[in-house]
């Protein structure tokens, strides 16, 4: 009962999550642009049972030859679908606990980093307007994206260890990031850097080490605990075809976002294309962006709240903001040119992940403002989330259903060659694919792990040493 009393935001957050992962559980399924995740799901949930670990290669995409998928594509939220069908779940409803954990996850770590801010009701409004920000929506039920909602999710967990200086929550948090989709980790690293460097300089000022400070450990320690993964993807990359992805149809300079698209865009289940008109929507959300200027407005204005600690909170959200909603513009393109790798990203309005995080926090931010002016919080929370849901549950929903059962999308032919074809971009340059799917093989290549793999296991558990020795040092330092 006294946790129920002390954390009755989290269940809150939970029972309001509801319709945002309704849609998931109706019998059937729903067409999105990534439609290989049930394949995926499959295919690691039969490795997992051979007892393959790390999984790096899986016998039956790549046209039945075997593929190196989850060498080179990010494979946390795999395995926790791969898991499921280890406990007997098919591979479709596998696929869908796995993608509404990950819904629900966002609201809980979003929910847990503003409540230290903004307190309780702060941190329910935060969780849940980022659980229904738009872009959310869009990569749940239009892209198809888990790799990268995955990711979305942990985005507040990296930031709260970071606050808290915990290095388990921080190192945790920007692991699961790489390992769920390691294009988000790129866009979010300077952010986490940036944070890492000011904590060491005020260490440094304090006169306390900034070396082995936890906020300049978190990022040196994540990166260890996923270079299982992302350390043969880097140096084995040039054996697989994935550079063909860069330019042509996914160059950056044909799918910036246009200004009036981030206050509202028409919502729909076509692709990006070159101009002002898209098939899906680039909308951060009226809601979020009303809410984002007047928590500013007051923050920068109002003498007893420009005063507090809060207000650097809300300062820093806003500039976070701006420049994430920067990045998605044509005027950011001469960064975007100058700068390596970013090309990797192919779409500038990916930072509508970010634009999203910071809004939701200074929506959270709201909360606080007006208790500065004699309004009860939790009358302000309670319209927020009223007009939230109101307006943005109806694009929690899928374009249509679709009667499906696991084995359509576990068949020979589903995994062999329809999904083989929508991600072939990890097989070798030279590699001859087949013209139907008559051609694909019945015979699997033997997989082998490369030396390369072997350091990068060996990288992974000695972080995993050096969290857990952490853990031991700062549990004795405490007892003490």
């Amino acid at each position: 009962m006294q946790f129920l009393k002390k954390h009755y935001g989290l269940f809150i957050v939970l029972i309001l999550s509801f319709w945002a992962i309704h849609p998931l559980f109706i019998s059937g399924f729903f067409p999105m642009h990534d439609d290989t995740q049930v394949a995926r799901v499959f295919e690691m949930g039969k490795m997992l049972e051979r007892g393959m670990f790390p999984v790096r290669w899986v016998p039956d995409l790549g046209y039945g030859y075997g593929y190196p998928i989850f060498n080179f594509y990010a494979p946390l939220a795999y395995y926790i679908g791969g898991f499921f069908m280890f406990l007997g779940f098919d591979a479709l409803l596998a696929t869908k606990i796995m993608m509404a954990l990950g819904v629900i996850l966002a609201g809980i770590f979003m929910y847990l980093l503003t409540r230290e801010f903004f307190g309780e009701l702060g941190g329910i409004v935060a969780g849940l307007f980022y659980i229904y920000a738009p872009y959310h929506a869009v990569d749940i039920y239009v892209r198809g994206d888990v790799a990268e909602f995955w990711a979305y999710a942990f985005i507040p967990l990296v930031f709260l260890g970071l606050y808290k200086r915990s290095i388990l929550i921080g190192s945790v948090g920007f692991a699961a990031i790489i390992l769920s989709h390691n294009l988000t980790a790129m866009m979010v690293a300077p952010f986490l850097l940036i944070i890492a460097l000011l904590n060491c300089y005020i260490a440094f000022k304090n006169k306390k080490s900034f070396i082995i400070n936890p906020s300049s450990s978190i990022l040196l320690l994540g990166l260890m605990l996923s270079a299982f993964y992302w350390l043969p993807a880097l140096l084995e990359m040039k054996y697989t075809n994935v550079l063909s992805q860069i330019g042509g149809g996914a160059d950056f300079r044909d799918h910036f976002v246009c200004l009036p698209q981030l206050w509202d865009s028409l919502w729909g289940f076509g692709g990006s294309v070159l101009g002002c008109v898209d098939g899906l929507s680039f909308k951060i959300g009226k809601l979020h962006i009303l809410s984002s200027i007047t928590a500013i407005v007051l923050a920068l204005f109002v003498n007893k709240i420009r005063k507090s600690k809060k207000a650097f909170i809300i300062i820093i959200s806003f500039l976070g903001l701006l420049l994430s909603v920067f990045f998605t513009l044509e005027i950011s393109k001469f960064v975007w040119e100058k700068v390596p790798g970013m090309e990797f990203l192919q779409y500038p309005w990916r930072f509508l992940i970010l634009a999203s995080f910071f809004s939701s926090i200074l929506s959270g931010a709201i909360v606080f403002l007006s208790s500065q002016f004699k309004i009860k919080p939790y009358v302000t929370a309670f319209l927020l989330l009223f007009f939230l849901l109101f307006f943005n549950i109806k694009l929690f929903v899928p374009q249509t259903i679709f009667k499906a059962s696991a084995k359509d999308f576990t068949n020979d032919k589903a995994i062999k060659w329809v999904a083989s074809k929508t991600s072939d971009e990890f097989l070798p340059p030279n590699f001859k694919k087949p013209k139907s799917e008559y051609e694909v093989s019945n015979k699997p290549i033997e997989f082998r792990e490369t030396d390369v793999e072997k350091l990068a296991n060996f990288v992974s558990f000695i972080g995993v040493l050096a969290l857990i020795l952490g853990i031991i040092l700062r549990y004795d330092k405490n007892k003490r």
